[in-house]
């Protein structure tokens, strides 16, 4: 009787209220990850977005915050405003100045930021002034074998973000032969094969671009015409 009692305990309940009915879900598959435990909470998925409305209406484990723009502190703080979940924030790295990049990185670690997220083309001596300026982990973007693991790692960085399209887990592999102890996050890919694929190769946690809102409400708007 006792076992029976313990089976039905080994499957956490849920309660939802009706905000997280409609709530987007990252695939399932992301917790066969070993996860990335950051500030203690273990992390597995990272929702790609600097949208808002999918920043509350998720149930992903952390937020990753990039765009193809200058780095503005306003965007960040806007959704640090609106996030109840760890936020990463990227900050560029290849196009400005030391003494610009140490003062972002401040400013977001200010605002609450878990994490700096800096792309493939900074410098060694930014990665270095980041950790002068900050207590915060560094994540440095991956986007081919041309990276130098070892000296990243001595510079500073603290996670690797594999970002290379169809090639991330042949990346993701490269990178953990040079690093076998390094924390990887990289993107998934489409589906869940591509996630498998992406977690086998050495992936801890896995990045998910989530589909258009535009989508997601036509998909909504399509269930209510059927309903009335």
């Amino acid at each position: 009787m006792n076992s029976d009692i313990n089976k039905k305990q080994a499957v956490a309940p849920e309660i939802k209220s009706i905000s997280s009915r409609s709530i987007l879900k990252v695939p399932e598959i992301i917790n066969t990850a070993t996860g990335i435990k950051i500030s203690g909470k273990l992390i597995k998925s990272f929702l790609f977005t600097t949208d808002v409305a999918l920043v509350r209406n998720s149930n992903a484990d952390a937020v990753l915050v990039l765009h193809p723009f200058v780095s503005q502190i306003t965007i960040i703080r806007a959704i640090m405003t609106a996030a109840d979940l760890p936020v990463f924030c990227g900050i560029g790295g290849g196009t400005c100045d030391t003494d610009r990049m140490a003062s972002f990185a401040f400013e977001s670690e200010s605002l609450g930021a878990r994490g700096i997220v800096l792309n493939a083309a900074v410098s060694d001596e930014v990665i270095k002034c980041i950790k002068e300026a900050t207590s915060l982990p560094v994540i440095l973007t991956v986007t081919s074998k041309k990276i130098d693991v070892a000296d990243r790692l001595a510079a500073g960085v603290d996670i690797f973000n594999v970002s290379a399209a169809a090639e991330t887990p042949d990346i993701v592999q490269f990178v953990r032969e040079q690093a076998p102890d390094a924390p990887i996050i990289a993107s998934g890919g489409p589906n869940d094969e591509t996630i498998e694929k992406t977690i086998t190769a050495g992936a801890n946690a896995i990045s998910y671009t989530p589909p258009p809102v535009a989508d997601i409400f036509k998909n909504m708007m399509d269930k209510y015409r059927k309903m009335f």
